[in-house]
């Protein structure tokens, strides 16, 4: 009956000390090959491709993402090949139309400018975008309001680059669209929501809209 105490602190300095070493392998202490016990329960992180695309592009394509202006509180993005073009932190984009010209061989950016749609001079646009060189990848993104301005050969122009919406577009809506000079089909690589009070996200503007893909390079651009 007087071991009995002795054996008791016995089993509990042995009980303490396995537990220990349970934990600790569990854990993933010095020399274990055991997973961390937060890894168990962690899920992994899916993993993010340029411009954070959820897979990768295929060989000679350029991955883009863009997201058009949110009303007249945040300004447009336009990324390419996990490369900003243009957005707020850029101090690049204005109300309007926020426009990129990329060479469609090499993927370089040739120049980004906003234009301004409601108060603007749509002359300016027009000297933009009609000397543009055969294969130039023309990105636009447009943020609150991208056609008040608009003439009859602003849209065709737009239009001749594979815009299906162009003819179409009305103040205050939603565009993003990425279109080629010298095309022969409409751009797949085009999204458009109107600015309706019965549908609109925000008093006064449709929702911003976001578009991802991989564009073919060109073969050529002189």
């Amino acid at each position: 009956m007087r071991l009995a105490g002795p054996f008791r602190i016995v089993a509990l300095v042995i009980t303490v000390g396995l537990t220990w070493i349970i934990v600790s392998i569990l854990l993933g202490g010095p020399g274990s090959g055991f997973p961390r016990i937060q890894q168990l329960f962690t899920k992994p992180r899916a993993r993010k491709y340029k411009c954070g695309l959820p897979q990768p592009c295929p060989e000679e394509h350029l991955a883009f993402r863009m997201v058009s202006g949110a009303a007249n509180v945040i300004g447009p993005k336009i990324c390419l090949e996990d490369k900003m073009l243009m957005s707020s932190v850029k101090d690049n984009v204005g109300r309007g139309l926020n426009i990129a010209l990329v060479n469609g061989v090499s993927g370089e950016l040739i120049e980004a400018r906003a234009f301004d749609m409601w108060a603007g001079d749509v002359n300016d646009l027009l000297k933009f975008i009609r000397p543009l060189h055969e294969g130039t990848l023309v990105f636009v993104a447009s943020y609150d309001d991208p056609a008040t301005k608009m003439n009859e050969e602003t849209r065709k122009l737009f239009s001749e680059l594979g815009s299906r919406t162009a003819k179409e577009l009305a103040f205050r809506d939603s565009w993003v669209f990425v279109g080629a000079k010298g095309v022969q089909n409409k751009s797949p690589f085009e999204q458009h929501v109107k600015n309706s009070k019965h549908t609109n996200k925000y008093e006064g503007w449709p929702e911003a809209l976001e578009m991802e893909g991989c564009i073919p390079r060109r073969s050529t651009a002189s």
